[in-house]
């Protein structure tokens, strides 16, 4: 992997993280297209995804440690219940994890007509978001749990998180800033765990490494982070606009081209 590709790959998955066009089917795509075999590089992967975690940690710093503070007081106050709902809407994805790991990899690997398909399921589910008018309520347990499986089906290249979970928060009736909310606080522990998991693989083999420069890795890295938090905050304000439908539209062009370029390859 270059200077350039570890660049471009830390800017697709900090600005793909959050906004709602799929991280992993563009980082799909980007692959193919450079000729990155970015799956074989597994610490690259995992301080990419840890670089966005970090984006998100600092944009609701005063929310997460509101949540702290609450949990410290030790009884069923709002804290306790928003971080239960969080609990809550990890059960789907964690199933998955834990019983479907091999099967859910298999969706991977340069399926570029795949992804294309998954995109334009993503710029449905973006599109119903465009007559979803009330919006004023909060996120309930029930409602979690519907948005954690909403989260589990956008494991698949193509099929975005953001996008996902936040178009099911609003059909739901959730209010749109609660909704960008819980969407991005309810990623972070499985995304730690996900880290920590791939961090124990690469110490056990550490020969993962060995064709990466501490350059690249810092690049991506810091590409991540930057383009990350700026594609935080800017999604929060998109969603309070009401804006998802620009991204339906960019998801089905997006996805039209990579069936087509699936096709001639």
């Amino acid at each position: 992997m270059s200077f350039i590709e570890a660049l471009i790959l830390g800017i697709i998955q900090g600005l793909t993280e959050f906004l709602p066009v799929s991280s992993s089917g563009h980082l799909e795509l980007g692959s193919v297209l450079l000729g990155i075999q970015s799956e074989d590089n597994l610490l690259f992967a995992i301080l990419l995804h840890g670089a966005t975690a970090l984006s998100t940690i600092i944009v609701f710093r005063k929310d997460i440690g509101d949540i702290f503070k609450g949990l410290l007081e030790f009884k069923w106050n709002e804290s306790w219940q928003y971080a239960t709902m969080i609990v809550v809407s990890m059960i789907p994805v964690g199933v998955v994890g834990v019983f479907f790991e091999d099967q859910v990899e298999a969706f991977f690997g340069g399926k570029v007509i795949l992804v294309g398909c998954n995109l334009l399921f993503t710029a449905v589910l973006l599109s119903i978001t465009y007559y979803s008018k009330k919006n004023e309520g909060d996120v309930s347990f029930f409602k979690a749990f519907i948005i954690g499986i909403a989260q589990t089906i956008a494991i698949l290249p193509g099929v975005s998180r953001s996008g996902a979970t936040i178009s099911t928060a609003l059909i739901l009736g959730v209010d749109k800033a609660k909704a960008a909310k819980f969407s991005f606080l309810m990623v972070l522990p499985p995304i730690l765990g996900a880290m920590l998991l791939k961090t124990k693989d690469v110490i056990e083999a550490p020969e993962v490494i060995q064709n990466l420069s501490v350059m690249n890795l810092v690049v991506g890295f810091v590409a991540a982070f930057i383009s990350g938090l700026l594609a935080c905050q800017w999604m929060i304000s998109i969603v309070k606009k009401g804006k998802l439908i620009y991204f339906a539209v960019y998801c089905g062009l997006v996805g039209a081209l990579a069936i087509i370029l699936g096709l001639v390859l």
